[in-house]
């Protein structure tokens, strides 16, 4: 089966949707990704602020950060499991079999726990929780202003209600899509770590910009701004990338000339190496 083209059409706000009761979702991990994710969902209005529970973190500006959103900060992870209906996993890849061992005698299948941790696959989460309502999501940085991509897959008991639920709540901080886990290697490959790609690019256009006389903040003005909007085009109208870059390239212009260069320098090759570098390394990683 091939992953989506497009992203799945998020679902009606959780709390009340088609008699959907506000549910109650708890971090393990207050970090700068959960913070995102705690933010969009208050935002937009998919739960109240007062829905959100966390423990305190080794680094108290992050309990602070979530307190100030309205979230309610309490006294452990295990009183997070036991608070909440959705439970996000969102500590650091290395920790996570050590999380999950810990709270493994306070989770049911009554619970829906939500996997954010990169490289983790679904049936070291099942073994180490004991569990198998569980659904894996990976989203990625610019879900700190709203925009992540991200992609989930099912476990084996999760529900349609938990893939609505989930759906709604990385909706709030961009777009989401649904596909097989044996896709989530290369989906870490392009999207996980393709915004790195992107800042390079962001960054050469605006030296670009200064060799060619431009003040070094207008260039850079620019040239994010041209990324931002190319992006919109591709993603709002629906044409294929090739058929508008035909649309600005005229013949003998100086678009064709640049294009001719990037063409040179194997610039699609080289974004393609990378993302296929990137996929492989992951790939590595996860089998260790």
């Amino acid at each position: 089966m091939a992953a989506p083209t497009q992203p799945t059409p998020a679902p009606p706000a959780a709390a009340g949707a088609n008699g959907d009761a506000a549910f109650r979702l708890g971090f393990v991990g207050a970090g700068n990704l959960a913070e995102s994710i705690a933010r969009g969902v208050a935002a937009s209005g998919v739960l109240p602020a007062s829905a959100i529970r966390t423990a305190p973190h080794r680094r108290p500006e992050r309990g602070a950060a979530f307190a100030s959103l309205g979230a309610r900060i309490l006294a452990s992870n295990a009183q997070v499991v036991d608070d909440s209906d959705v439970i996000v996993i969102s500590v650091k890849p290395q920790i996570v079999k050590q999380v999950l061992v810990e709270l493994k005698p306070l989770l049911s299948e009554e619970k829906l726990l939500v996997s954010i941790a990169a490289g983790i696959k679904m049936q070291d989460l099942q073994d180490w929780s004991g569990q198998r309502r569980i659904i894996r999501v990976m989203p990625n940085t610019p879900s700190a202003v709203g925009q992540a991509a991200s992609v989930m897959c099912l476990g084996e008991k999760a529900t349609e209600k938990d893939e609505d639920r989930v759906k709604s709540l990385f909706s709030a901080i961009g777009k989401v899509w649904t596909a097989e886990e044996k896709y989530f290697d290369a989906v870490t490959g392009l999207s996980g770590s393709g915004p790195a790609y992107i800042f390079l690019a962001i960054e050469a256009m605006a030296d670009g910009g200064v060799a060619a006389g431009l003040p070094r903040d207008l260039a850079l003005g620019l040239a994010a701004q041209t990324v931002l909007g190319a992006a919109t085009m591709v993603s709002e109208t629906g044409k294929h990338p090739g058929q508008l870059k035909d649309q600005v390239t005229s013949p003998a212009g100086t678009t064709i000339a640049g294009v001719h260069e990037l063409e040179k320098g194997s610039f699609r090759g080289t974004l393609i190496n990378a993302v296929v570098a990137a996929t492989t390394r992951c790939r590595e990683l996860s089998k260790n």
